[in-house]
């Protein structure tokens, strides 16, 4: 038993967590809509097609914002083809993905979803194959009260009042050559920075956040963010970032790493906004939207056998395994330590896509290994982040060197002076002693230990064995003049909760 030390202390701010760093994401792609939040043949069904036993989980993880309709989706989407009867609607081909899209689900069913799970819409612009116009089109149908054509007309779909949307993407991944519309830095730039004031001549009030690089390993980055926000810094709120990880290597001590490099990708960002903040002598500081990260790799193959212009089709549907899980728990570490900055987060994505939650068609649903500790983020992590100050003996990762095997980052609730620790042991062997110098919050007691270990590294849960891997407990630790000792088990995700005696 290696030891590790933690301090909790109420003058060791990170920044007041936003809400909306446990966000998620929808795009039309495989069955994230159809099959996914929709399906109106299911027993669960309700008046608008929306699965109730999805939109359950949905409210049980508390996501407080959702990004909709993509995705490289959004870069071929046309929005008015999704409003309106839907007899009349058209079917499309969808370029980004080789699909029909039938265009059941649009802008106002989505909206509709939205307010029945309790969660705000982020909505993407198309600025692939459309522009600047269509953009304004959109704000105006969304959020303009009354009296215009765009608003009346919404109001003939049957919503008199405006959906009043205030987040909105700048397109999506534009840096990327796979992108319908894909455009140089220069390019998108300026499109971004004339959309954005066009979208905010409608409703001054909108939060906008630009495309910054698709992911660190691409050649551009960062010159990319550098052009993009020298054209748009006086538009926009925040930049955009995406990352995947796998282990394709099958090299588990690597893999769990990888939220050292998402770490360095984040405060590479920062430091690109603040080198044009100086540039610019602005006030104002560039804020981060990680509006898409994930385990994302099992998919990889199977999805080569799917034929192109199906309804609906089984695209990146990863079956997660327990170490899956405890590299979400890392990645979620990850925001909460950089959430001064990072405002937003989705994880991408919801339902079926590389998501907590899967369906079978017209069957049933059920949670992934990564449900758990996003759920425990969302409900435990609402406050204010702590640095821990972590001490944590080390391991060598020939890509990211010496790696803490302790990996943890604490919130704090003012209101009730409750704390929540999250973290995760990295060692496959070693459990951890944390020695936990508590003295600041006298009088508090450990009140929880909530875990989720697993002897197998590679389990998973499917539909007939939803709960193969699930949280359980452990003693919460003895708090004695403001000390504590907790031992951590290897490869485990760990959730502790303190709270005045």
């Amino acid at each position: 038993m290696r030891p590790a030390k933690i301090t909790l202390h109420r003058d060791m701010r990170i920044g007041d967590v936003d809400p909306r760093l446990y966000g998620s994401f929808v795009e039309h792609l495989g069955r994230a809509v159809y099959g996914g939040i929709y399906e109106r043949r299911h027993p669960t069904a309700d008046e608008g097609g929306f699965r109730g036993d999805v939109a359950e989980l949905v409210r049980e993880l508390d996501v407080p914002i959702v990004r909709y309709p993509g995705g490289n989706f959004v870069s071929g989407y046309n929005w008015e083809d999704g409003v309106g009867p839907r007899h009349e609607r058209p079917r499309r081909l969808e370029l980004a993905w080789k699909s029909i899209e039938t265009n059941e689900v649009g802008v106002d069913d989505f909206v509709d979803w939205c307010r029945k799970v309790g969660t705000e819409p982020m909505m993407a612009v198309n600025l692939g194959s459309r522009g600047i116009d269509d953009a304004r089109r959109l704000v105006e149908y969304c959020n303009h009260p009354s009296g215009t054509e765009l608003s009346d007309l919404r109001a003939s779909h049957g919503y008199a009042d405006p959906h009043d949307i205030k987040v909105w993407c700048l397109g999506n991944e534009m840096d990327g050559p796979w992108q319908m519309g894909h455009k140089t830095a220069d390019e998108y730039g300026r499109v971004a920075a004339e959309t954005a004031r066009m979208m905010k001549l409608v409703d001054r009030d909108l939060e906008l956040v630009a495309c910054g690089s698709s992911s660190s390993a691409m050649a551009t980055f960062p010159a990319w963010e550098s052009t993009v926000l020298e054209h748009t810094y006086d538009q926009v709120d925040y930049i955009s970032l995406h990352t995947y990880y796998g282990n394709r290597a099958d090299d588990t001590p690597n893999f769990l790493a990888k939220s050292v490099g998402m770490d360095a990708y984040i405060r590479e960002v920062i430091a690109t906004c603040d080198y044009v903040k100086s540039r610019k002598r602005s006030k104002k500081t560039m804020m981060l939207s990680f509006d898409e990260w994930n385990v994302w790799y099992h998919s990889g193959l199977t999805d080569q056998d799917i034929p192109d212009w199906s309804e609906g089709p089984p695209k990146l549907e990863d079956i997660y395994t327990f170490e899956d899980a405890l590299v979400v728990g890392t990645m979620l570490i990850s925001l909460l330590k950089h959430s001064d900055r990072v405002r937003m987060a989705c994880q991408a994505q919801l339902v079926n896509v590389i998501a907590p939650i899967m369906t079978a068609t017209g069957g049933g649903v059920y949670r992934q290994t990564i449900f758990y500790p996003y759920l425990h983020a969302s409900r435990f992590g609402r406050g204010v982040a702590l640095d821990l100050n972590v001490v944590s003996p080390t391991y060598e990762d020939k890509e990211f060197d010496a790696v803490p095997c302790l990996d943890a980052v604490g919130v704090w609730n003012p209101e009730d002076d409750g704390i929540t620790v999250f973290a995760v042991n990295r060692s496959l062997t070693e459990t951890l002693t944390v020695d936990i110098d508590a003295r600041d919050f006298d009088g508090h007691i450990a009140t929880e230990h909530v875990t989720l270990t697993h002897e197998d590294l590679k389990a998973r849960n499917t539909l007939d064995r939803p709960d193969t891997v699930t949280p359980g407990s452990a003693p919460p630790p003895d708090v004695e003049d403001g000390r504590a000792q907790l031992s951590i088990a290897p490869a485990s995700w760990n959730v502790v909760r303190f709270g005045p005696a």
